[in-house]
């Protein structure tokens, strides 16, 4: 059986990358991003059965009109503060508080709650929530405050969920932490290319039975969380 992914924030970069390997891999890939336009464009660069997909993750109603039976969610969709963090708690405008919660945590839960009921009723579905190790408390959460939060939520929520599919069969939920990659959020200094970013993420999104869930996870081996 053709299993179906969804992968969010997927015009470019890492996500692009994610939807291009899956579907060499025989996945039907529903790539998403804010426009029909930006995935259209995107879409028409990649093989395969690739389906371009409008989705605005801080609409909490979008991904449920989505009506596609999703097996696999990849939650990449993230925004990076502006001006590179400047500021802490007390500082940060409340415009960026509410855009980066809005998209890195809660555009992952809109998407959960839209899609893993169904894979929970089919027995089988992957989550792989995209991370960093700015959100890890057990790393001191040393990036920008608005993102630090928003990523330390997204690993709570990633937490939470994995316990609410321990029993739905073969359903998993994971978090990664794709590291420094060279993409417009990550700038042309990082150290990993965009494949090595998404390795860690087609692993989670492709996890055989016997594979972990409620982890947090960083060129295959368990991260802080």
């Amino acid at each position: 059986m053709k299993r179906t992914a969804l992968v969010t924030g997927a015009a470019e970069g890492i996500g692009l990358e994610v939807c291009r390997e899956l579907a060499r891999r025989g996945l039907r890939v529903l790539l998403t991003a804010r426009t029909l336009e930006k995935a259209q464009r995107a879409a028409a660069t990649l093989d395969g059965e690739v389906i371009p997909v409008p989705l605005d993750v801080t609409d909490a109603q979008a991904a449920r009109r989505i009506d596609e039976a999703v097996d696999v969610l990849v939650n990449n969709a993230a925004l990076y503060p502006p001006h590179r963090g400047e500021g802490g708690v007390l500082d940060v405008p409340d415009e960026e508080w509410r855009a980066l919660i809005e998209t890195n945590f809660l555009g992952a839960l809109w998407t959960a709650r839209a899609f893993v009921p169904g894979m929970i009723a089919r027995g089988y579905g992957r989550v792989v929530n995209v991370s960093s190790d700015y959100g890890s408390f057990g790393l001191g959460l040393k990036g920008p405050a608005s993102y630090s939060v928003s990523k330390a939520a997204l690993n709570a929520l990633t937490l939470k969920l994995a316990e609410d599919c321990a029993r739905a069969g073969d359903v998993k939920v994971n978090a990664v932490h794709p590291g420094w990659v060279r993409t417009k959020m990550g700038g042309k200094n990082a150290t990993r290319s965009v494949e090595e970013g998404a390795r860690e993420i087609l692993r989670l999104a492709t996890l055989p039975a016997d594979g972990p869930s409620g982890g947090y996870f960083h060129d295959g081996k368990k991260y802080p969380w």
